[in-house]
């Protein structure tokens, strides 16, 4: 099984880079053949993706993403430097993301296949 390890830093608003992470991750997630163990690790303004009720316009928003994924087995860290720095510590998080540390994303790093960051 291949690893893949997402770095996601861009703000879930005003590009579209940690919209493309996402529908990627899934994408793979999805696979039914050769399936890869997804992990996304969201640092810097990312790291709001995690908070839950979010709304946007557009239809699918980032916590309906997230929750897909993490029912599909990805696992979703939220870098806990970039998180205090945000205010962000004491807010609940969707359902399935944890906080992380630059430790475990040098791990996630080391043990991946493919890193993609966006």
């Amino acid at each position: 099984m291949q690893n893949i390890l997402f770095i996601v830093n861009a703000p879930p608003y005003g590009s579209e880079l940690s919209l493309s992470a996402m529908r990627l991750a899934l994408a793979l997630a999805g696979k039914e053949e050769n399936k890869p163990q997804i992990t996304v690790f969201l640092m810097s303004d990312a790291t709001v993706m995690a908070l839950p009720n979010q709304q946007h316009a557009s239809g699918n928003t980032m916590q309906e993403m997230i929750e897909t994924l993490v029912e599909l087995g990805g696992v979703v860290k939220l870098c806990r430097t970039c998180v205090q720095s945000r205010g962000l510590l004491d807010l609940p998080l969707i359902e399935g993301c944890s906080i992380g540390n630059l430790g475990e994303l040098a791990d996630y790093t080391l043990a991946a296949d493919k890193v993609l960051t966006f």
